[in-house]
């Protein structure tokens, strides 16, 4: 059994385990991040890092990070949630504590994790994932091998164009599906909908103390399995949009599983229900032919642990 370490790198925590051959989480720890100093933020793996590695063989170490790796998965290029620009993480980290590391998008990891171990194991070489949280990102496999395109950055499924001149996008673009199918989508469109038929939010707008700024997403999730025609219909558009977003990889790259992960999925069938139903209807003259299963993502918050190190063992 060869044991490898996993750690997911984001906005607000980072967190570590050291992971077996079969997927397994054998121990886990987590730090917080310190977002705004690269540093630290670097000190931060490395000792956690040391934790996991001490009295242990391990034979390799995989970062997680959200933001843009470069092909070589050595250098973080841009990370817009922490302070990184041209980071060499893999350099800093491997001669910290003298094992091989590599670097990785945390979207690729995640996708990754599923494709080997979670909702996409029984595909035999080809899966698209796409995570749902405040913004939308993903993975593709294809071939058995993570699609990292030629400069290491593909795969940034959140930011292909659904709505031309539509909503501002973080990434400069205008109509990114990020902006309709993520989870700052859902409360847009939530209180939106308050404010504009409060009658009709009355079980939300009671959760957020009336005011429909203060409406969040695990609100209309609460809500939305209670009944709640507002939030309901706030899933019922992201699952919309997510759902011809999923037909267009179905047309493009014909995988064999397509799998919708993040943490929005805890909706379950109010997200699910509506994505698939978009998904059929774009895809009605394809009715003859074999189409990809839309599954829910199975790891949860592990993945990016599991599929970090798992990347680590096959390189």
């Amino acid at each position: 059994m060869t044991l490898t370490i996993g750690v997911d790198v984001g906005g607000t925590k980072v967190a570590g385990g050291v992971v077996d051959d079969t997927g397994t989480i054998l121990v886990q720890t987590r730090r917080d991040t310190p977002a705004d100093d690269v540093g630290k933020t670097r000190d931060v793996i490395i000792e956690l890092v040391a934790e996991l590695a001490s009295g242990r063989d391990i034979q390799a170490v995989g970062i997680g990070a959200a933001g843009w790796i470069d092909v070589s998965r050595s250098t973080v290029l841009f990370a817009p949630n922490l302070a990184w620009r041209d980071e060499p993480l893999r350099a800093y980290v491997s001669a910290a504590v003298g094992l091989p590391v590599i670097v990785e998008n945390d979207g690729n990891v995640a996708a990754w994790a599923e494709f080997r171990y979670g909702a996409a194991r029984h595909a035999d070489d080809s899966m698209v994932m796409f995570t749902i949280g405040t913004g939308v990102g993903g993975g593709i496999v294809l071939g058995g091998d993570l699609l990292r395109g030629a400069n290491g950055i593909a795969a940034e499924l959140g930011h292909m164009l659904t709505v031309p001149d539509g909503h501002q996008c973080g990434c400069g673009r205008l109509g990114c599906i990020e902006q309709y199918a993520s989870g700052s989508a859902l409360v847009r469109f939530a209180r939106a909908a308050a404010r504009q038929e409060p009658h009709r939010a009355a079980a939300l707008l009671e959760l957020a103390d009336g005011e429909a700024e203060a409406i969040t997403g695990p609100m209309v999730t609460a809500a939305g399995k209670g009944g709640d025609p507002v939030s309901t219909e706030a899933f019922a558009q992201v699952g919309r949009w997510l759902g011809t977003s999923l037909a267009d990889m179905a047309q493009i790259l014909d995988p064999q599983v397509l799998v919708v992960g993040g943490g929005v999925i805890e909706a379950g069938e109010l997200l699910m229900g509506p994505t698939r139903r978009s998904f059929s209807q774009a895809l009605a003259q394809r009715s003859r032919l074999p189409v990809a299963e839309i599954r829910p993502a199975e790891l949860g918050n592990a993945a990016g642990v599991i599929g970090a190190a798992d990347l680590a063992r096959r390189a």
